[in-house]
């Protein structure tokens, strides 16, 4: 093993140990199969690349801030970054919430993970920990976030459905996700507003925002969860 290798191995285990919510304990709902869950009624755009554009670039436009903004993120508030790439938002998100808040990123391909938490441990960002996740399923503690953030990756989850309603418990009450993305077809990287709505309706979830933003074509779309959990097997299929 690289040093680089071990350095890397041995910071992600230190800031899984700091992770928010602590260990989570598993849920008997692991054991559901994904065979229970709706396929995506829609193509699913493939991972390119880790970043969607230069940091220099959305700092221009003040990307960070405007989405921050819309969506509430406040100090102390703890925050999950989903597919957080090279970290743009998680390091943006761990000014914002400060001290006393807690950014959770995740990203599902461990060498990209790895690289973050490098950054991470670089930057000293104490409130921050890195997860590695799994393509249908975030792997996030119960009732641990005021806000879950999807930018520019939504379009890439190859299970909606079954990703959405395993996030969904670790949402505290009046917890809300935020999702950004382009307004063009998901093959073509991004999700057509409907059918984002479509989708999240089908888990139980309600929008409760929509903002554009100043990138041409791009949106936010904020969403709570109502009622209770539908069962997989009796989620309502949403077709864009």
């Amino acid at each position: 093993m690289s040093i680089r290798a071990g350095v890397a191995s041995a910071l992600f285990g230190a800031l899984l140990l700091a992770g928010c919510g602590g260990n989570a304990t598993p849920k008997p709902d692991r054991d559901i199969p994904s065979a229970a869950f709706p396929a995506a009624h829609r193509p699913v755009a493939p991972i390119v690349s880790s970043r969607w554009s230069t940091e220099e670039a959305r700092d221009r436009l003040k990307e960070a801030d405007r989405v921050m903004d819309l969506a509430g993120v406040k100090p102390g508030m703890t925050v999950a970054d989903i597919g957080a790439g090279e970290g743009y938002y998680t390091i943006r998100l761990a000014q914002r919430v400060g001290a006393k808040g807690r950014v959770l990123a995740e990203d599902i391909i461990p060498e990209v993970r790895n690289t973050l938490a490098e950054r991470v441990y670089r930057e000293q960002l104490d409130n921050v920990s890195v997860r590695l996740g799994e393509p249908a399923d975030p792997k996030l503690p119960d009732r641990s976030f005021d806000r879950i953030l999807m930018v520019h990756m939504y379009h890439e989850i190859e299970a909606p459905y079954e990703f959405l309603w395993r996030m969904r418990p670790s949402l505290k009450e009046g917890g809300r996700v935020i999702i950004v993305d382009a307004d063009r077809p998901t093959a073509n990287h991004g999700t057509p507003p409907a059918l984002l709505a479509c989708e999240l309706a089908a888990v139980g979830y309600r929008q409760t925002e929509a903002r554009a933003l100043p990138q041409q074509g791009t949106y936010l779309r904020a969403f709570e969860p109502v009622g209770k959990r539908p069962a997989p097997r009796s989620t309502t299929v949403g077709k864009g």
